[in-house]
């Protein structure tokens, strides 16, 4: 029963950077209780599951070579999160797998209103009280799309299909009312990918649904006040980064990735360790380029590249580059092994397109949400695998 009620607690609590680790250690202490390690040889063969060790033994080996206290931001902890999915999977079975569902979904239901409520009354972006900024806030109603979307396609029942696409739309319209323009950009090309999977030998429904979804986000695009401004600030940053001015939000960005890029060229078979991305910058801004970007700092605080490949580049070189590559790939081969080999490409595109404007699986609420989803999903096709093998026999 305590087990249960950790798996539900986990799905709520993973939105709280306070209480997130903590059930997190709780967690693992359980799945050791339960002969967690005794079946952490099977779960190896699993290419996810793989990816995920692999993924974190190159960062902890690049802690050889890194100096992260001399930088004093270790926000590259985060890539070790990933390896919650190993108990968590562990853990689900038929009697535990409802309790887990429960606790993601009142999780994401507590957060989405919260979200909803500093939107609409207090009018600010993302939820402040939780630490979630708008750019998180985004990525969480892109998954949500998502899966909502997914579902709808797969539910025969017309009423809850209908409901499901409704609230898609709500989703939709919350997240053109946010700032955040990657994470936006990421959920409408991948869910384009999600519609043209699901739909490609249906031509009719195909061009149904992709013009009434093109309609829908025309009119939210042409509604949102946040929407319209953030198509002038890309206007204005474009000329300002020509004009060498680089203290805006793209210009910063195209500024870092710069340096970043720069850095990999110089030392690309070992990075410069575990925790020295961040140091690098700060040092190299001043010649480098003349030291064009030597004001940088004064605009934003260095803390990352924005993107996942040069982050995880700068800190273990093509090593990194290839670890994050089978991270992706284990994900999508793992999802595609349990028959959902369209949820896995639609997934993997929205982490990967996320990845391309900000250091997305450095956020450690939206990937570990993303790693409760995969388990359950593969458990569910697990459990229904069960079910359909007796009915055969």
């Amino acid at each position: 029963m305590l087990t249960k009620v950790i798996l539900l607690f986990f799905g709520i609590a993973l939105w709280s950077k306070w209480s997130s680790l903590p059930v997190g250690i709780l967690l693992t202490g359980f799945w050791v209780l339960d002969g967690g390690f005794s079946r952490l040889r099977w779960m190896i063969k699993e290419p996810f599951v793989m990816a995920i060790l692999f993924l974190s033994g190159v960062i902890a080996l690049g802690m050889l070579w890194g100096d992260y206290p001399e930088f004093g931001y270790i926000k590259w902890r985060r890539y070790f999160a990933f390896l919650v999915f190993i108990p968590f999977l562990s853990l689900l079975n038929k009697d535990r797998l409802p309790w887990a569902i429960c606790g993601l979904l009142i999780g994401y239901s507590g957060v989405l209103l919260m979200g909803f409520y500093q939107w609409a009354i207090v009018g600010e972006q993302g939820i402040p009280p939780l630490s979630i900024s708008y750019l998180s806030f985004s990525l969480m109603l892109g998954i949500g799309i998502i899966l909502t979307i997914y579902l709808a396609s797969i539910n025969s029942d017309k009423k809850i299909k209908s409901a499901l696409w409704f609230f898609g739309a709500f989703l939709l319209f919350l997240q053109f009312n946010q700032d955040a323009r990657g994470p936006l950009l990421a959920t409408l090309l991948s869910t384009a990918l999600l519609i043209l999977l699901l739909y490609k030998t249906k031509i009719r429904i195909l061009i149904g649904i992709a013009s009434s979804l093109t309609a829908v986000i025309l009119l939210f695009a042409f509604s949102s006040n946040s929407f319209q401004e953030r198509l002038i600030q890309i206007h204005d940053s474009i000329e300002l980064y020509q004009q060498g001015k680089y203290d805006t939000s793209l210009g910063y960005r195209l500024a870092i990735w710069d340096v970043g890029l720069h850095g990999i060229m110089q030392q690309p078979l070992t990075g410069y360790g575990t925790g020295k991305a961040g140091s690098y910058f700060e040092d190299t801004i001043t010649t480098y380029k003349d030291g064009r970007y030597k004001d940088l700092p004064e605009y934003h605080e260095t803390t990352s590249y924005h993107n996942d490949w040069i982050e995880i580049g700068m800190h273990v070189g093509v090593l990194g580059l290839l670890a994050l590559a089978c991270l992706l790939g284990g994900w999508f081969q793992t999802l595609r092994a349990y028959q959902l080999p369209i949820l896995g490409a639609t997934l993997v595109s929205f982490i990967f397109l996320s990845g391309l404007t900000d250091t997305f699986v450095l956020y450690s609420k939206i990937p570990t949400f993303l790693l409760v989803i995969t388990a359950i999903a593969i458990s569910w096709q697990k459990e229904k695998g069960t079910i359909e093998l007796g009915n055969r026999l």
